[in-house]
């Protein structure tokens, strides 16, 4: 049996037993799956407390159903790690961000994660580790593990938001209906929706009524990236009311991949920086020595900001957000929003 893959008949025993405890309650393996089924009856809309489950939760792949307030919960990627530690939980299992140099879990979110088990990499988790840390619900996106889906719903009740980045506000909320914490999401949002509007406020008070314009750069190990509106950052920038410049296309679009004669794309009154990978693997040096970047009026005005990948890229959720908040307080030149 490999260290990463479950074998044939640990698998088929997961899957037969979950399907044995549906038929036996009178489901049909397609109940099991939890195919079409609706919340239990009494369940009070947005209600979020151990009394209102079993519950179905409809996500991307189906629907899951949840027979208690789970305790037990194994997450697989860094924006649902930040939505579980959000809500109180310590979860069982994890997988850190994959694209983390220095390995481990967020720096972020240190003490809201002792305990847990790394089950990743997160392009191919341990199934194995999962299963033997018995959760009670596995949260994930279709676009991560949509492959493994089955063998992860034979293991525990698996809730699958359709993808990440951009519709992390929704992701959170999907998760917090598994977990019976909507109420909590719920705060956690506005507090941080109204934490990003005053700090939009007083940077747009400070630049004389006139938001300035951001952009965010991204080294990797491949062609240099500019994170456009549909992005994590993206949401969060607009959640600030700050403006993309002027010069980059495709403002819409989650991404822009640019060569160094294109980085001019990125000029902007404030540029973030991250890098992802160990930089003697990125384009970094070369880019940033080059005349185009130079150039920049950001790079000659001293308003660009280097600024932690783990949270502005791979932390989609509330908690990276406030940081990110911080950071662009601090770039702007006023105080950070309590």
């Amino acid at each position: 049996m490999t260290n990463r893959k479950l074998s044939a008949a640990v698998l088929a025993t997961l899957l037969s037993t979950a399907l044995l405890t549906a038929c036996g309650s009178g489901g049909s393996a397609a109940d099991a799956k939890g195919a079409g089924s609706q919340p239990a009856a009494g369940q009070a809309a947005g209600g979020d407390s151990a009394a209102a489950f079993p519950r179905g939760v409809k996500h991307a792949l189906g629907t899951a159903e949840i027979k208690s307030q789970p305790k037990r919960v194994v997450v697989l990627d860094s924006g649902e790690l930040d939505d579980v530690t959000l809500l109180g939980i310590t979860p069982v299992g994890a997988v850190a961000p994959h694209l983390k140099t220095e390995g481990g879990f967020p720096a972020y979110l240190a003490g809201k994660v002792d305990g847990t088990k790394d089950v990743g990499p997160m392009n191919e988790p341990n199934l194995e580790l999962i299963a033997s840390l018995k959760p009670d619900l596995i949260l994930t996106s279709k676009v991560r593990h949509e492959k493994v889906y089955d063998k992860l719903n034979a293991i525990a009740p698996t809730v699958m938001a359709e993808t990440t980045g951009e519709p992390w506000k929704a992701n959170l909320k999907l998760y917090a209906q598994a977990l019976g914490k909507e109420t909590e999401a719920a705060k956690a949002l506005a507090d941080y929706e109204a934490r990003a509007a005053k700090l939009g406020a007083e940077i747009k008070a400070k630049y004389n009524g006139t938001a300035p314009t951001v952009s965010v750069v991204r080294f990797v190990a491949g062609p240099t990236r500019l994170y456009q509106n549909a992005s994590f950052s993206g949401v969060v920038l607009k959640d600030v009311g700050l403006a993309r410049a002027v010069k980059a296309p495709d403002v819409d679009k989650s991404m822009l991949d640019v060569s160094p004669e294109q980085i001019n794309q990125a000029d902007a009154d404030l540029v973030f920086v991250t890098t992802s990978d160990d930089p003697s693997k990125t384009k970094q040096a070369e880019v940033q020595q080059t005349a185009v970047w130079q150039g920049l009026n950001a790079v000659k005005n001293g308003k660009v900001f280097t600024v932690p990948d783990e949270t502005w890229m791979s932390g989609i959720g509330v908690q990276a957000a406030d940081r990110m908040l911080g950071d662009i307080a601090k770039a702007a030149g006023v105080d950070a929003p309590k």
